[in-house]
């Protein structure tokens, strides 16, 4: 496998009894990147995450991460990566500082290095003036970046996040993605997965996940150009009306809802979206403009869900 990737994977696949989480998902994807999961709980991101970490056995298939294959060489790749739960991990009754000097002893930091190391990162991630406050009593913001510094305190190579933004303000969860990039630019990979549209935009790379597949990948504009479907958006003064009636119409596949506007997702088999909107309308005294537009990641999310997307060429 290239040397240009940090990951890659051939037909992955995690059973859990007659279950299957993970459905023999490849992946390829380039180092110094952002790489993002996209999909709903259940979709098999977190497991494909942990097989990737070496934490879970493949049920089938073989991933290569950073050189070293999975399964079988998973011990090697533990010091070269870095791994962050959705959860809050860390120990609450610990300090801020206590938490990293512990982070620092579980990757064998000599202590002059671990020393200089934590004082860096609490500089960094702002934390300096809370290092010997309770990790428990941090704010959510504040447990996030403990959780960052504490998984990088050894400068992984790699990095994967598990929907590490779930549970902060917005504020906060820009300035996790602005440290994540600072990190991508120092050369570390990072793979991470959410649920947020906005922050599967920011990533360099992306696969969406349905039912433990992946339905779709490729950077988000190449996804938004590649979607096998129509957008309409449309104003109107009665939104919930005109909602019900299109969503019955043959060839609408989504309607959503946006204040006072709705955004129209049809299959690409319709020739002309607008006469077809007009049409399903027409003698219901309704006032409406509508107007085609470009495809969101939104967009690409339902139609690839719904299997209406187009698969890049071999």
């Amino acid at each position: 496998m290239s040397g240009d990737y940090a990951i890659t994977a051939r037909g992955l696949t995690r059973r859990f009894g007659t279950v299957i989480a993970v459905d023999h998902v490849d992946l390829a994807i380039s180092r110094a990147t952002i790489y993002g999961f996209l999909g709903p709980n259940g979709s098999g991101k977190s497991t494909t995450i942990r097989m990737l970490c070496g934490l879970l056995t493949p049920s089938e298939g073989e991933a290569e991460v950073l050189g070293h294959r999975i399964p079988g060489e998973a011990e090697a790749i533990k010091r070269k990566i870095g791994y962050m739960t959705q959860r809050f991990s860390l120990y609450e009754d610990l300090t801020v500082r206590e938490n990293l000097e512990f982070m620092a002893d579980v990757y064998s930091l000599p202590r002059r290095s671990a020393r200089q190391r934590i004082g860096q990162l609490l500089d960094k991630y702002n934390l300096a003036d809370r290092e010997r406050q309770r990790a428990g009593t941090l704010s959510g913001g504040q447990k996030q970046r403990l959780a960052l510094a504490a998984v990088t305190v050894h400068e992984p190579e790699l990095l994967f996040l598990d929907e590490p933004t779930s549970a902060v303000d917005p504020q906060s969860r820009r300035d996790f993605w602005e440290s994540l990039f600072e990190l991508c630019d120092k050369g570390t990979t990072i793979l991470v997965s959410t649920h947020y549209m906005d922050e599967a935009e920011r990533c360099h790379g992306l696969a969406i996940l349905d039912r433990g597949r992946v339905v779709a990948d490729g950077a988000p504009q190449e996804l938004e150009r590649r979607i096998d479907a129509s957008v309409v958006e449309m104003e109107t003064g009665d939104s919930r009306a005109v909602r019900r009636l299109l969503t019955d119409l043959p060839g609408v596949l989504s309607v959503t809802q946006l204040g006072m506007r709705l955004r129209v997702l049809l299959d690409r088999s319709v020739a002309d979206p607008l006469a077809l909107i007009r049409t399903g309308l027409i003698g219901q005294r309704l006032q409406f403009d509508a107007r085609l537009t470009h495809p969101n990641l939104e967009d690409v999310f339902v139609a690839a869900t719904q299997g209406r997307y187009l698969k890049a060429q071999a």
